[in-house]
């Protein structure tokens, strides 16, 4: 009987992952199915005769720019904070991962306000000097250069996080070893510790190299042609939705090339770690090189966070009436219930797919979850392009059909209201529950469930009353971090939203757009503090894995740098040596 139950659940559950699963493949697929549609050919005579060459050239360099600014910045602050002992550190190596609450674009309108002409780094540079406007020369932030900046200082916490993990798991025996046989801290970073950490220094430039290509709003701010705004211009402007598809199209392509790169580079670098031996101790600076340390790991923390903060601050202040403009609470609103009503549907979509796995550990089971994550690696613009499509065609259908049996005019039931937009979320941000709740099911002892099922349980039972209550904090941090990610979300909303339907980030890309800055300081500074949660948790996490560490290493012997500058705080191999 028992077995029966559970074979009919196992055939419920694997229907119901599929179908689902497929549903979060549809726009993969109607995006690279318009390859094989016929597009306008003036169009894309038009777009290789004039921006095409510019597409791939600006998305190429933004690519570089970030891949080896992230690399420099996440390596080295990395292997300072997991290798070294100077002031500051504890403090800062959770503080060097609060930009991941400051979205790209919230920080390009930031220092576009303080860097601009009109700002007040010029303006006080001009009061001090003496100088005409055009006098002297200074940087434009408005460049390709300064969106790789900008890039640069939200994104470096992926390489940094994955790489400093690594630098903590370096064996102790291998790094000793490697100073008992003369090589120095310079040379034994090189060495030993590097290679070690390669694997999780590509996975953490993949990354970087993703959310780079995906944004939108910071190129597009500061005008610069790219993949991203090529599609929304093709859309929007030259009315060729085929062409902006095929456009999509050849952005995944760059996606999957850095995900087979990053894979590439993980089955090539096959070391053994030593994770089972004590790590190795810090080394302890003084002087001028604990300085230096101080320095090098507090400039991205405050470039990164800090001052895009005090910045965004001090515009709120400059528009005190911004709270009580009936416009800006609409779009908390709006911000707030796509954001719950997402998180709630993926929270329960990822508990289903992740039981479905522990349930039936199957091919077929990892191949979806694995599907169900692609959404993850896709720009948001090209989810929204590939869920358009599709989409528009089954309203015309559905309104078709019951405007002819019913006589009934609906309107357009999924393009036409928030569903769709919250399809294109899920599809997007699925995995980070998934993976979230998987995490959390994996700590769950299967001698559980073979207590639950020696008792006559269920299933579903076991679910609800063993499960369940133990992936209580699992499911409020996966619900948490979907919930931040869709408050967020820029150009898949500016894509999917209903007409007049406005959240927090279209409200402050309106603003910027209009070149009204100082009004969006209080949207902006709301979206950095809503994100701020999870990433307080995560440097929570930190800090107490920084406790035990230190605990651990207690009684192991500390030594006073007597190496190089270079020894302390070495350059990161470039971003294409990753294997």
């Amino acid at each position: 009987m028992y077995g029966t139950i559970m074979r009919r659940s196992f055939s419920f559950l694997t229907l119901l992952a599929t179908l689902l699963a497929l549903l979060a493949v549809v726009p993969l697929a109607s995006v690279l199915a318009q390859l094989l549609q016929p597009s306008t050919g003036e169009i894309w005579a038009h777009l290789l005769r004039t921006v095409l060459p510019e597409y791939l050239a600006n998305t190429g360099w933004i690519a570089l720019g970030v891949a080896l600014g992230t690399v420099a910045v996440g390596v080295s602050c990395a292997w300072l904070t997991a290798a070294h002992e100077f002031p500051g550190r504890r403090l800062l190596e959770w503080a060097l991962i609060l930009p991941f609450a400051m979205p790209a674009y919230v920080m390009a309108y930031a220092y576009t306000d303080f860097l601009q002409v009109s700002g007040a780094l010029q303006s006080a540079l001009r009061e001090l000097t003496g100088w005409g406007v055009r006098e002297y020369w200074f940087p434009p932030i408005r460049s390709l250069g300064g969106a790789v900046a900008i890039l640069v200082l939200a994104l470096y916490p992926y390489v940094y996080l994955l790489t400093r993990t690594a630098f903590l798991e370096r064996s102790a025996a291998m790094h000793e070893a490697a100073r008992t046989l003369g090589a120095s801290p310079w040379r034994t970073f090189w060495r030993v510790s590097l290679p070690l950490a390669r694997p999780a220094i590509a996975a953490g430039t993949a990354l970087a190299l993703m959310e780079a290509l995906a944004d939108y709003g910071t190129v597009a701010y500061f005008g610069i042609p790219t993949f991203t705004t090529g599609i929304f211009r093709t859309w929007y402007s030259l009315g060729d939705r085929v062409a902006a598809a095929q456009l999509a199209a050849m952005l995944v392509g760059f996606v999957l090339v850095l995900l087979w790169l990053e894979q590439t580079s993980r089955r090539r670098a096959k070391f053994d770690g030593g994770r089972h031996h004590a790590a190795a101790p810090r080394t302890r600076l003084a002087g001028w090189r604990a300085a230096l340390a101080t320095c090098v790991c507090a400039l991205p923390a405050i470039l990164g966070f800090l001052l895009p903060a005090v910045l965004l601050l001090t515009m709120s202040l400059r528009e005190p009436l911004a709270a009580i403009d009936p416009r800006f609470w609409r779009a908390a609103g709006n911000s707030l219930l796509l954001a719950g009503l997402t998180a709630l549907l993926a929270v329960a979509l990822a508990l289903l797919f992740a039981y479905h796995a522990r349930l039936n550990p199957s091919p077929l089971a990892r191949l979806l979850n694995r599907l169900v994550g692609l959404g993850y690696a896709l720009p948001g613009v090209v989810i929204a392009v590939g869920v358009l499509l599709p989409a528009a065609a089954l309203d015309n259908l559905l309104a078709a059909q019951l405007r002819a049996l019913f006589g009934w005019s609906v309107g357009l039931l999924i393009t036409g209201s928030i569903a769709g937009l919250v399809y294109a979320y899920l599809v997007r941000f699925l995995a980070t529950a998934l993976h979230t709740v998987e995490a959390g099911l994996a700590k769950i002892r299967p001698a559980l469930d073979e207590a639950a099922r020696t008792l006559g349980s269920g299933p579903w039972r076991t679910l609800a009353h063993i499960h369940a209550p133990l992936l209580t904090k699992s499911l409020l941090t996966a619900a948490l971090l979907v919930f931040v990610d869709v408050m967020k979300e820029l150009p898949a909303t500016l894509v999917m939203r209903p007409f007049n339907f406005d959240t927090l980030a279209t409200r402050v890309h309106t603003l910027a757009a209009d070149e009204r800055l100082a009004e969006l300081g209080l949207p902006a500074l709301t979206l950095v503090l809503v994100a701020l949660g999870p990433v307080l948790l995560l440097a929570r996490q930190i800090a107490r894995h920084g406790r035990a560490d230190r605990r651990l290493s207690a009684s192991l012997p500390r030594r006073r740098s007597s190496a190089p500058a270079a020894g302390s705080c070495p350059a990161p191999p470039p971003a294409g040596d990753r294997s």
